[in-house]
Formats: C-alpha cells, structure tokens, sequence
C-alpha cells in the first residue's frame, strides 16, 4: 500500500525567489483565495508571529485575514507584503 504525505506548500519557500514565484503564480490566477492561501503559506514558513509583529498586526488577526475567504483590505495586504519582504508590481500584459 502507499502512503502520502500532506503536501505543504510552507516547506518549499525558502529564498525570497521562491516566496516571489509562488505569490507571482497565485496572483496571475485570478482568485483571490489563492492569493491569500499563497501569502498564509508563506507567512507560515516564515513565522506567524513574527510576521503578525513586522506587519503591525495582531497574530490572531493576521490568522482571520489569510483565512480562506476572508476579504484582504489593501492595507492589510501591503503591511503583510512588506512583512515578508515583497511587494507588488503592475506590468502591462504585453512586457
């Protein structure tokens, strides 16, 4: 019989270029959940708390906010961002 192991996403982001494409591939998506899901993996492998106190944010709000579902304000976005040491960039489609 096999048997599987739980897949987390939070045990393969481990340089800022990784943490990079993978936010850059759930945004390309479209759906807002995985955007969110993606910024909770890597807030994980980086420290909930430590994130929670570079954000601003209380840890317990910072869990509610990248709950599946949940509707990001843009500043919660851009605290949680610059906590992790990334920001967003628009591009045309056509660069």
């Amino acid at each position: 019989m096999t048997s599987f192991e739980k897949f987390d996403a939070a045990d393969y982001l481990d340089s800022e270029v990784m943490v990079a494409e993978y936010l850059a591939a759930a945004l390309e998506d479209g759906n807002p959940d995985l955007f969110i899901a993606a910024l909770g993996d890597i807030a994980k492998a980086r420290g909930m708390t430590e994130i929670a106190n570079e954000s601003g944010l209380g840890r317990e709000s910072l869990y509610k906010a990248l709950r599946s579902g949940s509707k990001l304000r843009f500043d919660t976005v851009h605290k949680v961002l610059g906590a992790l040491g990334v920001k967003l960039t628009v591009t045309s489609p056509a660069a």
